[in-house]
């Protein structure tokens, strides 16, 4: 893909990763939609999606499922499933999905970014994973994580991650968005 101004960024517009993917989609003049619900606070104000009742139900999913794909459970269970459920909207809208974080022994990804990973397995969707600590990207191939050299090259994708984003992941991000759209 060499036209960002044909490009879709979906996120979440919090703190870390989802604010510098949105910086970057700016830059490079694409449309950002950041998916949000009400109490929910945000970094950065560009493309608000707030996602009401029944939008956030298309989301809805059993924590036990949840909790069972992921291999943890989860306090606050009212507040995380709201995230949970505008996560499946971010997934089920951009093809591709990009993600800043940490893949655990298990194969998940940290946090409550490993859902919108776990998402993207189901949905077979081409996901990478920027290892903050291996400091490398890495692309779910064939039921395992294998390092990669990704690009943006389908007209929507999904930016989410970590709030504790790294200077070496912000020029990891930055190098992405320059090798795609150079």
């Amino acid at each position: 893909m060499s036209d960002a101004s044909q490009t879709i960024l979906y996120s979440g517009g919090h703190r870390g990763a989802e604010a510098e993917f949105g910086k970057l989609a700016e830059k490079y003049g694409m449309k950002e939609i950041n998916y949000s619900f009400e109490g929910h606070n945000l970094d950065r104000n560009v493309g608000v999606k707030m996602l009401n009742d029944e939008e956030l139900k298309k989301g809805d999913i059993s924590m036990d499922i949840v909790s069972a794909r992921m291999g943890r459970s989860f306090s606050r269970v009212n507040k995380i499933r709201k995230v949970i459920q505008s996560i499946f909207h971010m997934i089920n809208n951009g093809y591709q999905i990009f993600v800043i974080g940490w893949v655990l022994p298990d194969k998940t990804v940290k946090g409550g970014t490993g859902w919108g990973v776990e998402l993207g397995k189901l949905f077979n969707r081409p996901i990478f994973v920027y290892e903050q600590d291996r400091k490398e990207w890495f692309s779910w191939i064939d039921n395992s994580w294998q390092q990669v050299t990704p690009v943006i090259s389908h007209k929507t994708f999904a930016g989410t991650g970590t709030r504790n984003l790294t200077d070496d992941a912000k020029k990891a991000m930055e190098d992405l968005f320059e090798r795609s759209f150079k």
